[in-house]
């Protein structure tokens, strides 16, 4: 648990969430995807890779595997081909192919709903269970990935490093209408304005209530 006041945490998070839903008020996933089997493989291959590589490798992808029963049913080598620009392609693969068998075995070909047995399955974190949820489901998801764990330290809204306490920090002060704006939307600020090397302190509109303003410049 971070040891920031929570009563302080809160009231920055207001004011953050106010100008992120003023500044970008329409962010969303930036994964393309038709159905929440096309949103998995596309977090899952995600991994240490850009979402703009992760869409040009699907698009030909989600036409040749149509659903959870075609990619359980891939040749392995076929499919490390076909995602290999993604990176660690061998494990991608793996994961691709062990999760969707046990969609077909234990789902009907169905991706879960629910946390838990999202979690069960071969390459999927609470990272990628929380996109899942809260882009296809609609049901609240703190999606802790670099950029949003970066911003939160930043932005003293956590002191942790650790994913899963940085998400359940959020999950104090963030209101679960909100979690998956939240998290999209602040991604979106920490690509274009609050960049892990060099962060635009300077064109930062929230600079005033940044405990980290001044420390890059």
């Amino acid at each position: 648990m971070s040891v920031i006041k929570l009563s302080k945490r809160k009231e920055r998070l207001d004011k953050i969430l106010s100008f992120l839903k003023k500044e970008y008020p329409d962010a969303g996933c930036h994964l393309d995807y038709k159905n929440a089997v096309e949103l998995l493989v596309g977090s899952i291959l995600s991994a240490q890779c850009t979402d703009a590589r992760v869409n040009e490798v699907t698009k030909d992808l989600f036409k040749k595997y149509t659903n959870a029963y075609e990619f359980s049913l891939a040749d392995i080598e076929e499919l490390k081909d076909d995602i290999r620009s993604t990176g660690f392609f061998n494990n991608k693969a793996k994961s691709i192919l062990e999760c969707t068998k046990a969609l077909v075995r234990d789902h009907d070909g169905v991706v879960p709903d629910n946390m838990d047995e999202l979690t069960k399955l071969r390459g999927v974190g609470r990272k990628t269970a929380n996109v899942i949820l809260g882009n296809y489901y609609g049901k609240p998801g703190i999606i802790v990935d670099t950029h949003i764990g970066r911003l939160s330290r930043r932005l003293g809204l956590t002191e942790n490093e650790d994913p899963v306490k940085v998400e359940f920090d959020l999950r104090e002060i963030v209101p679960e209408s909100d979690c998956t704006f939240f998290s999209n939307s602040l991604g979106d600020h920490g690509r274009t304005v609050c960049k892990s090397r060099k962060p635009l302190c300077g064109d930062c509109k929230i600079s005033d209530i940044c405990p980290s303003f001044g420390i890059f410049n």
